[in-house]
């Protein structure tokens, strides 16, 4: 069995609760950062990774039951019943406890601070959940509920359904912002493997890009808008903050990163975080819809919310995030979708998430996917992976 993702997989963040969906709100773990000196280069030593042969298969075990999951559903309410907290075992008999609970956060690339430099998280979510509408049962439906209570179910299933087709028919290309803004090829997986964020711009600049700066002779400024790197944390800090004067989503969003962990000299203050989050999450950050959503379904610094969580990964990965989508996933299978979880895990899949194509391996192997789903996602997921392959980087990751 595939364990809980260790410090390595998110990109120094705090460890993952079980079962692969995205989601520790504990965010990001600090990561002391080498201090660069003229022709150092050692941010770019580390390549991307993959290509080559198919992932391993994690140990997963075939959970019971026939129900599944659907976007909005009133029955939401009774997530707590349905899944186990993360990091607590599964009650039901032969599920195994890493198919019950959402996962931790994704890779992020490491910051380009001054001395020690945090690691940020993606996240997604506005306060509400609603966008373009809203889900099933909320207000916004109330009043066209038919006075008759079989006109009020029929109308909340097709209204239910409907919103499962959009969620599984949108957001199959990867979000923009994963984007190495100087090659314009997405950054490979985990992020923090293959590109470091700059505080300056708040871009997020491939390894094989910064080599390209560094072999012209950039050593001590940001590959993209060549401002000098800074020298500690508090002129990091305040790089950051004035970009969040700017109205830069990215920029809120790591912004609340920092003070949900206690980064940059900042006091950790979660309410605060989440405040920025909401904010970032306004002006179209899919990574503040993540964390807003593993804030929620993990109750960190607000009171436990499950179906509101899980209204934050939706309106993220309708838009391309790719850790919203497994984690939607991996909800569905925890509540017995199998072929929903497959269809979602086709998805990420196909945007070059291997643990996604790991799970679906899994459940071929038990017989909940077919022969043909298996292949048509490591398919997916290869031309994914020699889509964001560079001369350059592989340059890089050689180094």
């Amino acid at each position: 069995m595939e364990g809980p993702p260790s410090v390595d997989d998110v990109g120094g963040l705090a460890p993952m609760p079980p079962r692969d969906v995205v989601g520790d709100a504990r965010s990001v773990a600090t990561r002391p950062r080498e201090t660069e000196e003229g022709g150092s280069g050692e941010h770019c030593a580390d390549g991307e990774s993959g290509g080559g042969d198919p992932p391993a298969c994690p140990d997963l075990s075939n959970p019971d039951g026939d129900g599944c999951v659907v976007p909005g559903c009133e029955d939401e309410e009774d997530d707590d019943d349905a899944m186990p907290a993360p990091g607590q075992p599964s009650s039901e008999a032969g599920r195994s406890p890493l198919r019950s609970s959402p996962a931790g956060p994704p890779p992020q690339p490491p910051q380009h601070g001054g001395g020690d430099s945090a690691i940020a998280i993606d996240g997604g979510g506005d306060s509400s959940g609603k966008e373009g509408g809203g889900w099933p049962g909320e207000e916004d439906d109330a009043g066209e509920s038919s006075t008759d209570d079989d006109d009020v179910n029929d109308g909340g299933s097709a209204e239910a359904a409907k919103c499962s087709e959009r969620l599984l028919n949108e957001g199959h290309e990867r979000w923009e912002g994963d984007r190495c803004p100087i090659c314009f090829l997405f950054v490979g997986f985990p992020l923090e493997e293959h590109a470091q964020t700059n505080v300056c711009c708040m871009k997020r600049v491939c390894k094989g890009c910064s080599l390209a700066a560094q072999q012209r002779g950039i050593y001590d400024r940001c590959p993209f808008c060549r401002t000098p790197h800074p020298t500690d944390e508090a002129s990091a800090l305040a790089l950051v903050q004035k970009r969040v004067s700017k109205g830069d989503a990215e920029a809120i969003n790591q912004l609340g990163n920092h003070y949900n962990h206690g980064g940059f000299g900042l006091a950790k203050d979660v309410p605060r975080a989440i405040e920025l989050w909401t904010e970032a999450a306004e002006f179209g950050s899919l990574d503040a819809y993540f964390m807003l959503g593993v804030a929620y379904y993990n109750g960190d610094g607000v009171d436990v919310d499950k179906p509101m969580g899980i209204r934050h990964w939706q309106q993220a990965a309708m838009k391309g995030h790719v850790f919203s989508r497994h984690n939607i996933g991996a909800i569905e299978l925890n509540k017995g979708g199998c072929k929903l979880a497959v269809r979602h895990w086709m998805i990420s899949a196909k945007m070059g998430h291997e643990k996604s194509l790991n799970e679906i391996k899994e459940m071929f192997m038990e017989g909940e996917a077919t022969k043909a789903q298996y292949a048509e996602a490591l398919r997916g997921y290869g031309d994914a992976v020699e889509e964001m392959k560079s001369h350059q980087r592989e340059e890089a990751k050689r180094l």
